[in-house]
């Protein structure tokens, strides 16, 4: 198309009836682009006007008069009933229990003996077909020659009646439109249908300009409950991309079968927290194809017509995994993504193989925020801080926002504010394109998925708060702004000896999840080649339960390392007296606040010759070990504040032996980080706070002067 929509650009919403106002703010924001949300269109005067259009498409759903002709192709889910102890020899299971039945209904058009299974969750065996029945009318199971007590489940395929991210939507904003169908590529009409129909779609859209695939086939896993609340959310969740054409086409290519219980796997869904089986595994690899492949005709249509393709990351995205290995085969000119903060930042502007990546911040234009009373203003300078700081270590090549204008120009305060965003990340975007800032140091975050899950740990639904994961989140977002180079890699990474090329590794999480490691710490080669690195001089940081696996005697694996391990119960009759703190250390020169862990950990404790930072009774909360030319750094949980992102930045470089070069390019307020652009010659010294800051800033001599800052203020200053 003759429109270009150029880097450092704006994307913003547009609506019917809302055209007048909308060209003024256009023109008030600089802006080059504009969109539309599910549930508005862009009026045909904005087409006209010039800007580049970007328009919603939905590959799967949006189309319920095709979906209705095809009720066999829907999309899938499979689910697992409540576990049920039986009290007598017969047990009856409504396995519609706590599922909302205008999403989902069981699938009783299979082979119900290789797509349904009955499992004695108590001994953990297969309950024969022969001994239950399903009952349509009422959706029960009935189990027979039950053992007394045991629980029992029900793992069926289920039909999915209504699309996750519409009816979400539909709930939110009290739409009362159709439902949206959802349907399958992977069914041989709807394979054939969705091509045609993107076909028919460009030619009856002449004036889009990027279509916006929101996204391709499969739904993350958003299951509701019986009340249509969220029941089940994981963002990274492949349960809703099964059918039996597909579990078919698995079975011919990898020679066995799956069964309905390595997707229910006991009811975590394969959540990324835990350690992937290979059945997974290779359903992921298997489901990676497909999508690129098929995705890859989709885009291929969109170029034949002269237009751009833009994925957007999220709703139904799963099986695109930009950090796979087939997403560059798709050959998509973009992605958009949501940004929460500086971790999906990174998470967007880190993909590989991609023309150009945008970010659509935060607060979106819905009446949840934009009510009477309501502050959408303050989330806004909020959403733009936090993610600016990663912004100045790697870009987004534009910005947006979506949902409903009309809702936001009833606050002039935030029409303001988003006016001076823009203009500044214009700026941003102009001085430090392509120009890569300086890095002290290399870091690896070491997981079970690796590349894969690159800036996606710990992540339940995209950026949102839990309360188990927060305690690690924020690693992450403190390494999303830091001036590091990081990357992420896997233990079989690590095997093959990935750590040569890094000053510090990080292993973080719960004991048991992929992210701590579990039972891949049940591997001596994997020990040994760790414990080698950090003997001859490199850096190793722990948080929360690193490389917990409870083998020898020890839970840590590498206790010795690390200088701490955790108590079990097992050793109460061994006594420990390293209970006496350092009061002054490098790690915690900066730390003017009380100390804070998230969740924390219990019953750690310090060995011999460790050195104790932080300690409560009995339960040590940070540490250093020295280990042969190396040495280790613990943590009990690291939830973000700009306090603990000093402290895991001078501990990074206190574990490389590099702690001379922390007050290079550095602010002595813990608010304030800098990064410095060799290419350009200039250094940006950022204010991510709310409040004016006179601080010692640090030059790369680290000679000091006094500066000082504005409230949220970015000041660029020549090296």
């Amino acid at each position: 198309m003759n429109k270009k929509a150029v880097g450092g650009g704006i994307t913003v919403p547009t609506e019917t009836g809302f055209v007048d106002e909308t060209l003024q703010l256009l023109k008030r924001w600089d802006a080059d682009a504009v969109r539309d949300c599910d549930g508005t269109s862009i009026p045909e005067e904005i087409k006209k006007s010039g800007y580049k259009v970007y328009s919603t498409y939905f590959v799967a759903r949006g189309d319920n008069d095709f979906a209705k002709t095809v009720p066999e192709e829907r999309t899938h889910f499979f689910v697992c009933s409540d576990y049920v102890a039986a009290t007598g020899k017969t047990l009856k299971i409504d396995i519609m229990s706590g599922y909302f039945a205008q999403q989902i209904q069981p699938e009783y058009d299979c082979d119900l003996s290789r797509y349904w299974e009955v499992i004695d969750r108590t001994d953990g065996s297969i309950v024969p077909v022969s001994d239950w029945t399903a009952n349509k009318k009422d959706n029960t199971v009935e189990i027979r020659n039950c053992k007394l007590f045991h629980q029992y489940s029900v793992s069926f395929l289920a039909r999915a009646l209504w699309d996750s991210t519409q009816m979400y939507n539909y709930i939110t904003n009290n739409w009362t439109k159709d439902k949206d169908l959802p349907f399958d590529a992977r069914c041989e009409k709807t394979s054939e249908y969705i091509v045609k129909r993107l076909d028919k779609w460009l030619d009856e859209h002449p004036d889009t300009d990027v279509v916006r695939f929101t996204t391709f086939f499969y739904h993350f896993s958003l299951l509701f409950n019986d009340k249509g609340k969220e029941k089940f959310v994981d963002w990274f969740g492949y349960s809703g991309s099964v059918s039996v054409p597909a579990l078919e086409a698995f079975e011919k290519e990898y020679g066995y079968s799956l069964r309905p219980e390595d997707f229910v796997d006991a009811g975590y869904y394969n959540s990324p927290f835990r350690v992937p089986s290979k059945a997974f595994s290779d359903y992921m690899d298997f489901t990676m194809r497909f999508v690129s492949k098929t995705a890859k005709k989709l885009v291929d249509k969109v170029h034949e017509k002269g237009r751009e393709a833009m994925m957007f990351l999220g709703d139904n995205w799963i099986g695109t995994e930009p950090y796979g290995k087939y997403f560059k085969d798709i050959g998509l000119d973009a992605v958009v993504g949501s940004v929460g903060g500086g971790v999906t930042v990174r998470m967007l502007s880190d993909m590989p193989d991609i023309g150009y990546v945008e970010g659509r911040f935060l607060p979106y234009f819905f009446p949840d925020t934009f009510h009477e009373g309501g502050e959408p203003t303050k989330e806004l300078k909020k959403n733009w801080r936090i993610a600016r700081r990663a912004m100045m270590k790697k870009p987004l090549d534009r910005i947006g926002y979506g949902g409903y204008l009309s809702l936001a120009a009833k606050f002039p305060d935030f029409i303001d504010e988003v006016e001076r965003i823009r203009f500044e990340f214009k700026d941003i975007y102009a001085k430090i394109k392509g120009n890569d800032p300086h890095s002290n140091l290399k870091v690896a975050v070491i997981n079970a998925w690796g590349k894969i899950r690159s800036w996606q740990c710990f992540m339940v639904a995209h950026e949102l708060w839990y309360q188990k994961v927060y305690s690690y989140q924020g690693i992450l977002e403190a390494l999303s702004g830091m001036p590091v180079d990081v990357s992420f890699i896997s233990f079989e990474d690590v095997l093959g000896g990935a750590l040569d090329g890094f000053d510090v590794a990080i292993n973080a999480g719960d004991a048991g999840t992929a992210f701590s490691g579990g039972k891949l710490w049940d591997n001596p080669e994997l020990e040994a080649k760790v414990r080698e690195w950090v003997y001859n001089g490199g850096g190793f940081i722990g948080i929360g339960e690193p490389s917990a696996f409870l083998k020898n005697g020890k839970y840590f694996v590498l206790s010795d390392v690390l200088g701490v391990d955790k108590e079990l119960g097992f050793t109460l009759s061994t006594d420990k007296y390293n209970l006496q703190k350092e009061e002054k250390h490098f790690i915690l020169k900066d730390a003017t606040q009380p100390l804070e862990y998230g969740e924390g950990m219990k019953s750690v404790y310090a060995k011999e010759n460790t050195t104790v930072l932080d300690i409560s009774g009995q339960d040590v909360f940070m540490a250093v070990n020295d280990y042969g030319k190396g040495r280790a750094f613990y943590m009990a949980g690291l939830p973000y504040s700009v306090q603990n992102e000093r402290i895991l930045y001078r501990a990074c470089h206190y574990v490389a032996h590099k702690e001379e070069l922390l007050k290079r390019w550095y602010c002595d307020d813990t608010a304030v980080t800098v990064q410095y652009y060799p290419q350009i010659g200039e250094c940006a010294i950022i204010n991510s706070s709310d409040r004016e800051i006179t601080t010692n800033f640090y030059d790369g001599q680290g000679k000091s002067e006094k500066v000082k800052l504005l409230p949220g203020e970015l000041k660029w200053r020549k090296a």
